[in-house]
């Protein structure tokens, strides 16, 4: 296997803790590349980019584990002692943890040990009344949902129906076994958005600027506690990030090719046409189905913040970014990890040059016109108009911009099914989550 690691004089971890613009720290990543070598693509088959990915697969994964590590560190100094300084330093945390996780989404879709760990890790949206207070003026819960303002934080057990639950130790276990709880897939108790609520609390503000305010009191373990159950909401954030390492320990045991049981080691023993049809499919549903269907179509269709990926936080605008970059990985075989170090390998795109060179140009330009249109709306919110100001009703220029994205990430799909075609496997057919394109 051809894989090269090479080592960047500063590392991407502090360009997060100290560059808060998200784009100059990704082309400030980006330039301070130095790559010494060619690779010989005419020597490059099929088995080398499945390796490749594996590589990616795992080091985005072991990344996204030791920021969600940083994480549960800067939530336990602030629960601790809670105040807005720590707080501020805890939801930075999630935010840096956030933004590398998010490269991973594209390992999703064609992996079914992925997809089903997924759900208790990234589900949305969710109803934020499940699991803690709202208000009550400005919350709709999912129609139908019997357990949508339980208030897990504030309730020992939880009754409905002929069911009764005890809620009065709130374990990792406990609350895994609460998602999706009566059959309501709104009912999310775990994984980043619970993460994100509870540190953020409800966004108020719906197409207006601002993103959630709670207040750092509602962890106060004294009289100055807010809005009640400080302690149980402390005893809860702990809980779920104790269960999203454990989750994140999983998924990197299972991309860990020296194990000789993990689903790596079953990956790379397939035929080199299913190995690349999953790579393929998976990178084409995140960006079709998911990213311009669920992340954007549905939100600014509907006008709805409710859609919006991470509404609580306004955090939506470096999702969308980072998903995209995460598939750009993929296709280039070009990973940054967060100790500065480069990884990189045999590449779908180098097959393509050294196969089909207008094909290769296609799938560069196509790439890059979905990272730079999805940029425009990171610019958008770091100039003071996030993504939920942009789904509003009347927003022209917001909807401009979305719709630049999804049409980018169809195009950028479309030539991902004419490189399953060059490669002789057969029709993509990428999960279109239902939308039309």
């Amino acid at each position: 296997m051809i894989i090269f690691l090479i080592s960047n004089s500063f590392p991407i971890n502090k360009l997060f803790k100290f560059m808060p613009n998200l784009l100059r720290a990704a082309k400030i990543a980006a330039s301070s590349l130095v790559l010494t070598f060619s690779l010989n693509t005419s020597a490059q088959n099929f088995d080398n980019i499945a390796e490749t990915y594996v590589a990616i697969a795992h080091q985005n994964y072991s990344d996204s584990l030791n920021l969600a590590k940083e994480m549960f560190d800067q939530i336990q100094i602030f629960t601790e002692n809670p105040n807005e300084a720590n707080l501020a330093n805890a939801k930075s945390a999630w935010r840096n943890a956030r933004a590398v996780y998010s490269q991973t989404e594209t390992f999703r879709f064609a992996h079914p040990v992925v997809d089903e760990w997924e759900v208790q890790v990234n589900a949305w949206p969710l109803d934020e009344g499940f699991i803690d207070y709202v208000d009550d003026d400005n919350y709709f819960y999912e129609l139908g949902n019997p357990v949508g303002q339980a208030n897990i934080v504030a309730s020992e057990e939880l009754r409905w129906g002929p069911n009764n639950l005890n809620l009065s130790e709130l374990t990792p276990a406990l609350l895994a076994s609460l998602n999706e709880l009566g059959g309501t897939e709104a009912n999310v108790a775990t994984g980043w958005h619970a993460i994100e609520f509870l540190l953020w609390g409800q966004d108020l503000n719906g197409t207006q600027p601002g993103a959630g305010e709670r207040p750092a009191t509602d962890y106060a373990q004294d009289e100055t506690c807010t809005n009640g159950n400080c302690a149980r909401r402390a005893e809860y954030l702990f809980a779920v990030t104790e269960l999203l390492i454990s989750d994140l320990n999983y998924i990197v045991d299972v991309w860990n090719t020296e194990e000789p049981d993990s689903y790596a080691t079953e990956f790379l023993s397939f035929n080199s046409n299913e190995q690349l049809r999953r790579i393929l499919y998976g990178m084409g549903s995140l960006s079709l189905g998911e990213l311009a269907g669920e992340r954007m179509k549905v939100a600014l269709f509907a006008n709805s913040t409710e859609d919006e990926h991470d509404c609580f936080s306004d955090n939506t605008h470096a999702t969308l970014y980072y998903n995209a970059k995460g598939i750009d990985n993929v296709l280039r075989g070009h990973y940054v990890a967060i100790d500065g170090q480069t990884l990189i390998g045999p590449s779908l795109l180098s097959w393509a040059e050294s196969h089909d060179g207008q094909l290769a140009s296609n799938l560069d330009e196509s790439f890059n016109q979905a990272l730079s249109h999805i940029s425009q709306i990171v610019e958008s919110a770091e100039s003071g108009v996030a993504f939920d100001q942009l789904i509003a009703p009347g927003n022209s220029n917001g909807s401009q911009l979305i719709n630049a994205s999804i049409n980018a990430l169809t195009e950028q799909t479309r030539n991902l099914e004419l490189l399953a075609n060059a490669m002789q496997l057969g029709s993509l057919n990428p999960d279109n989550a239902g939308h039309d394109f």
